[in-house]
């Protein structure tokens, strides 16, 4: 009679607490949902009463205060939703100025050469061009006497292996500057190759020098303490890009036109900039005219004021040496390119810091110990 007693007990126990469930359920499941400060930790003292909530432990729930979620103090405020529009206004309205400031070169040469000012300034033009053409002729048959008697050109000029005996291309002349008889892959048969050929190794050996001065530079004056950059080393500027960095020109704070923008823009700001200079060279030197510009030149040489302001090529014989050390430093900028690349690529620093290094210690800094510490890794 007792244990069944105790039975009937246990059972008008889990029915009132079933009942008491019913009532009470949203309200408890309500409230151990909201968030606390500290965990709300039930706990039984036997595993036979660990799957349902005694009575007293509803009257105690129930006596509980609802306490309203707290939530840790943030230090950033969220901004209205105005402020928000307004920012993506800003943000549009300078993405707006950039490209209009990229495109300013180009579209402004275009204005003015079809305005009533461009006009002007061609009939100017076209009467110092009869004058300007006279010289000009002069001057290249100065030059082409030069280039006869310069030891840089013709015959007997120098070679690229030396005094070693070698059987050299027959059509390499020595007309142009920095031919040294080297064409190991028969490039350059056809004169018209050649030329071409030459084009574009000028305009890349002039690329790669603006560009050494863009990558050692900035290394330099942040090295020094000059100027402090965002990111001084050359190859990761664009990764610092991608990151979302603001790149200040020169290193002073707000300085900076495209530099705040994303890669995407920047790479569209290249873009308008290089329309205006690829146009020109596109059409040759008479692109220029239609704003009262005559340059002597051609198209690797313009001359004049504007591609020669220091008056350089006023010696026909130094101008014909110039044009020489010109190749072949840009040549030298060109593999120094490639020895920038590598130098990245192995030691993850800049050209600087590694010169650097290497004139400290230059038996372990050197490029067999960093293929050594590339097998290493590897």
């Amino acid at each position: 009679m007792g244990e069944r007693k105790r039975r009937d007990n246990l059972g008008c126990l889990g029915f009132q607490t079933s009942v008491t469930h019913k009532h009470t359920g949203h309200r408890i499941m309500a409230w151990l949902q909201q968030p606390h400060p500290t965990p709300l930790s039930l706990s039984s003292s036997s595993s036979s009463s660990s799957s349902f909530l005694t009575s007293s432990s509803l009257h105690s729930l129930r006596r509980l205060p609802l306490l309203k979620p707290t939530l840790p103090p943030s230090t950033h405020t969220p901004h209205p939703p105005s402020f928000s529009c307004h920012a993506s206004w800003q943000e549009k309205i300078q993405l707006a100025g950039v490209l209009v400031f990229s495109a300013i070169p180009f579209t402004a040469v275009k204005a003015i050469a079809n305005s009533p000012l461009g006009e002007s300034l061609q009939r100017k033009m076209e009467q110092t061009k009869k004058l300007a053409l006279q010289n000009s002729s002069k001057f290249k048959a100065f030059a082409h006497k030069a280039r006869k008697e310069s030891f840089w050109y013709g015959e007997e000029r120098p070679r690229w292996l030396g005094p070693i005996s070698y059987d050299y291309p027959s059509y390499l002349t020595g007309e142009l500057p920095g031919d040294y008889g080297f064409d190991i892959a028969g490039l350059s048969k056809d004169p018209v190759a050649l030329q071409k050929y030459f084009n574009f190794e000028i305009l890349h050996a002039r690329w790669a020098m603006l560009a050494s001065l863009g990558a050692l530079i900035p290394e330099i004056l942040d090295m020094s303490g000059a100027f402090h950059f965002v990111e001084p080393v050359w190859w990761r500027v664009g990764y610092s890009k991608l990151k979302g960095d603001t790149l200040d020109y020169l290193g002073i704070p707000g300085l900076h036109v495209a530099g705040s923008q994303g890669v995407i823009v920047i790479a569209i700001c290249q873009v308008l900039l290089m329309v205006g200079p690829e146009y020109a060279r596109y059409c040759g030197i008479e692109a220029l005219e239609p704003l009262g510009i005559y340059l002597p030149g051609d198209i690797n040489y313009p001359g004049g004021a504007l591609f020669d302001p220091l008056n350089l090529s006023k010696d026909p014989k130094t101008f014909e040496e110039l044009k020489v050390k010109e190749i072949k430093n840009g040549r030298l900028a060109m593999v120094a390119w490639l020895g920038f690349y590598v130098q990245a690529a192995l030691t993850g620093k800049g050209p600087v810091q590694n010169l650097v290094e290497h004139i400290i210690d230059p038996f372990h800094n050197n490029l067999l110990s960093s293929l050594n510490f590339m097998k290493a890794v590897m």
